[in-house]
């Protein structure tokens, strides 16, 4: 029922910009914010944890955005799959932009899609059909991915030594 509940921006069309104006991150299901973009709950999700990587700046293409944005538009998509990775454990990922309304593109505002995938869960035929899933609520899967984030931040922070060093032993890690 809070799902169905949950405060609706304004249909101005520019939902991608209206939600981190909220001033309330848990309201509107943001889970960081990083200098040029934020990561959000898909309020449609096709899986539990569905994220979205978001530019603050409102674009429609990866080629509008500045070098500076697409780099960070890289690493908050990182940030999420390692979130859910540490919170629910995924099998596999789906991360990719629908560029478009003929590729399923549905708000004009460029995102990346990070969705956690399980053996046996549904294939992606449903998610391009858009059939959505929901088997948790929102606020408990926001609570469950907020509850790790601090700590896989904390490790983000370090992995850039333990990299160079697992590197300069002749281990590539991929």
């Amino acid at each position: 029922m809070t799902y169905i509940e949950t405060p609706r921006p304004s249909g101005n069309g520019q939902l991608f910009t209206d939600l981190p104006a909220l001033g309330d991150d848990r309201a509107a299901h943001i889970l960081h914010r990083s200098r040029r973009c934020y990561l959000i709950l898909n309020r449609f999700p096709y899986n539990p944890g569905h994220l979205l990587a978001v530019p603050f700046r409102a674009v429609t293409d990866l080629a509008e955005l500045t070098p500076a944005e697409r780099a960070d538009l890289m690493e908050i998509i990182v940030l999420g799959k390692e979130v859910l990775r540490a919170a629910v454990k995924p099998d596999g990922f789906n991360i990719g932009f629908n560029l478009g309304t003929a590729a399923g593109g549905s708000i004009p505002h460029l995102h990346a899609h990070i969705v956690p995938r399980w053996t046996g869960d549904t294939n992606f035929m449903p998610v391009i059909g858009q059939t959505r899933i929901l088997p948790q609520a929102l606020e408990s899967t926001y609570d469950r991915l907020r509850a790790v984030l601090p700590g896989v931040l904390a490790g983000q922070r370090r992995a850039p030594r333990s990299r160079r060093t697992a590197t300069k032993r002749g281990r590539k890690n991929h």
